[in-house]
């Protein structure tokens, strides 16, 4: 079916301007057909797969339909397990971000009750729980459903196979029977049906079917990474196996933009693809890629479809799709004609659920990696220009060359010697990556070997302890505390060191930050 571009499903400027922010450009097909559905009042029956975008689907009228001055529980939501209430939560709050006044809670086991007894007793419109959960707070009379006006069931048929439809039907028989009835499931087994005839009004069937999508043979990895680290680890992998072209896909425009800039402060060629650029502008940088003048292009998967290049070796998903199809569409921009392709793609934190998602779907494996550290890059450039060097010795046709070293020989120099001069020569440049450089800008900083040394503006006098510090920087940055070197604290600075390879990270991360409430100024030392 046709999709649907966000301004076109007349949401208010609240929700239109969140969307915005999420960087997100097109409705999904299950938003599409969903949301204008679910805005009217009517009861709807989803049939969709998991990672098609129906959180969105029935979060989006959920939210519209709250009155945010009555402080009264409005809209319930059902999720077969905590780990997806908590999905569901964290995305429906960046949704609500300029929806002044909702509050939204996750209501699970696992989590201590009276914490989640007292934040109801403040007000809350709208909880995504699991089944347990909230009958047991319905049991204590610690939520009262008498004003909810939309009840939906995110993946029934999960809920009903893990023995929930006696919990699902004491909730819902709870509810107002005015109140609007979603239900969100992968299959509809009679189990789910027969939910839908006791709890729904003429429910309207919305039916999205995955295509049938032939994955090409490509070379699927994953690394699990920290979202701080993910430029360096992008750049480390297009250094270590040296692609020509390669395309990376984000999730938003901004991200894109991002990106960019990074890329390209990193002494890449690298230029962006969204929705917010003009049609010359897109052309530009599409020509300027098939012919090579730019070697990375960052794109959104909008702004991506019409790209057709048989030389790229490698797609990147910096952000994990939303949508298993998208996955397949985007590695697919690889390995074409024949050739080789890899696709790599960084997970964090609950991302490795969308990737079991999407090796169902595929049915390939996506096999997990360790992120290169930049001893791996240069053990890798090495390795591949010995075998370079080989398959030159092979060739022959070195006669001439054979003169200039006997020269040397001649002069008393050994050929063990000249050939390790010649390979310090073209390595020496050959392995100094793009992040390296970045990196030895910060000069000497006067830290130990390896290390750059900061200065942070507050000190003793602010009560700032060495346990702050590494806390603060760890904590925010993901860095090991352990790899934290000298910590040099005065009464109204600190100075501290940090691996060069993350001292870009902290200082981009820890800027405008705060240690023990106060905000800090970061920045390189200058030498004793």
């Amino acid at each position: 079916m046709q999709t649907l571009r966000f301004e076109e499903l007349e949401l208010s400027k609240e929700i239109q301007k969140a969307v915005t922010d999420m960087g997100f450009e097109e409705a999904t097909p299950i938003q599409s057909q969903s949301i204008p559905s679910i805005l009217k009042g009517i009861d709807v029956i989803g049939q969709a797969q998991t990672g098609t975008g129906k959180t969105a689907a029935f979060g989006i009228p959920a939210l519209e339909r709250i009155n945010p001055e009555n402080r009264r529980l409005q809209a319930v939501v059902l999720c077969p397990t905590r780990e997806l209430a908590i999905q569901v939560a964290e995305e429906l709050k960046k949704l609500s971000k300029y929806k002044r006044g909702i509050q939204i809670l996750p209501v699970y086991g696992g989590q201590p009750i009276e914490r989640q007894i007292k934040a109801l007793r403040k007000g809350v419109h709208m909880i995504i729980g699991t089944p347990g959960r909230v009958l047991d707070h319905l049991k204590r009379d610690t939520i009262k459903m008498d004003s909810v006006k939309m009840a939906v069931l995110d993946e029934a048929d999960e809920m009903l196979d893990m023995g929930f439809r006696e919990d699902i039907e004491s909730i819902l028989e709870n509810t107002p029977e005015s109140r609007q009835t979603v239900f969100f499931s992968a299959t509809m087994p009679k189990p789910i049906l027969d939910l839908t005839k006791k709890f729904q009004k003429d429910p309207q069937l919305i039916k999205v079917i995955h295509k049938e999508m032939t994955v090409p043979s490509i070379e699927q990895y994953y690394f699990e990474v920290k979202e701080q680290t993910k430029h360096d680890i992008l750049s480390r992998l297009i250094d270590m196996h040296n692609f020509k072209l390669s395309l990376v896909f984000c999730n938003t425009k901004k991200r894109v933009d991002e990106l960019v800039s990074n890329l390209q402060t990193r002494g890449y060629s690298a230029e962006g693809l969204h929705g917010d650029m003009k049609q010359s502008q897109r052309d530009s940088v599409m020509s300027k890629f098939r012919r090579g003048a730019v070697e990375v292009l960052v794109a959104t998967d909008v702004a991506a479809r019409g790209i057709d290049v048989d030389d790229v070796e490698a797609v990147f998903n910096y952000d994990v799709p939303q949508d298993e199809e998208n996955y397949v569409h985007r590695i697919g921009r690889t390995g074409r004609a024949g050739r080789a392709g890899r696709a790599f793609t960084f997970v964090v934190g609950r991302d490795i659920y969308k990737i079991r998602d999407i090796q169902r779907y595929t049915k390939t494996k996506i096999k997990p990696q360790k992120p290169p550290s930049l001893s791996d890059v240069e053990e890798i450039r090495t390795t591949t220009f010995l075998e370079k060097v080989k398959g030159t010795i092979e060739e022959g046709h070195l006669g001439k060359y054979l003169n200039w070293v006997e020269r040397l020989i001649e002069e008393d120099y050994n050929t063990l010697d000249i050939a390790a001069a010649l390979l310090k020569m073209s390595l020496g440049e050959e392995n100094t990556s793009k992040e390296e450089v970045v990196q030895e800008d910060f000069g000497d900083t006067g830290g130990a070997e390896g290390m750059v040394r900061l200065f942070i503006n507050v000190g003793s006098n602010q009560r700032i302890q060495a346990r702050d510090i590494v806390g603060s920087i760890a904590g925010e940055t993901g860095i090991p505390g352990k790899l934290i070197g000298a910590i040099d604290i005065f009464d109204k600075y600190t100075f501290v060191e940090v691996p060069r390879e993350y001292a870009k990270d902290v200082l981009m991360t820890m800027k405008n930050n705060q240690i023990k409430g106060k905000k800090i100024n970061i920045e390189p030392a200058n030498k004793k």
